[in-house]
């Protein structure tokens, strides 16, 4: 297991945990508490609850994580041109090499019968 994936599955852990921390919170009515109790966010006791805190930490964590994501990602990235052949280079093993259809022969001709669209 690479760097990268060891990243992603901490990430996968944080966001999980921010999605809890934030469901956990109580709702105090108005948005981030602005309208509500005293004791919103703003307030002196909002801001040290512990809830508050952790969730502040892990979105921290989250957004960090994702700007070192990024960065392993550009620096571990395959060629910076996109491969639009459709031929493969390898037949798998066990597998037999397909032939492409056969043309059609002079007896599987259109048919001679048919009306054309004009009238």
């Amino acid at each position: 297991m690479g760097l990268f994936d060891f990243l992603i599955v901490v990430q996968g852990i944080i966001a999980a945990s921010l999605v809890g921390v934030i469901l956990m919170q109580r709702s105090e009515g108005g948005g981030l508490g602005m309208g509500g109790s005293p004791s919103g966010l703003m307030s002196a006791r909002g801001a040290a609850d512990f809830m508050t805190r952790a969730t502040t930490v892990l979105a921290t964590l989250f957004v960090t994580l994702s700007i070192a994501l990024a960065f392993v990602a550009a620096q571990n990235g395959g060629p910076g041109e996109i491969d639009s052949t459709l031929q493969r280079t390898e037949v798998p093993a066990g597998v037999a090499a397909q032939t492409a259809p056969a043309a059609p022969t002079a007896d599987k001709a259109a048919p001679t019968d048919a009306v054309p669209l004009d009238k």
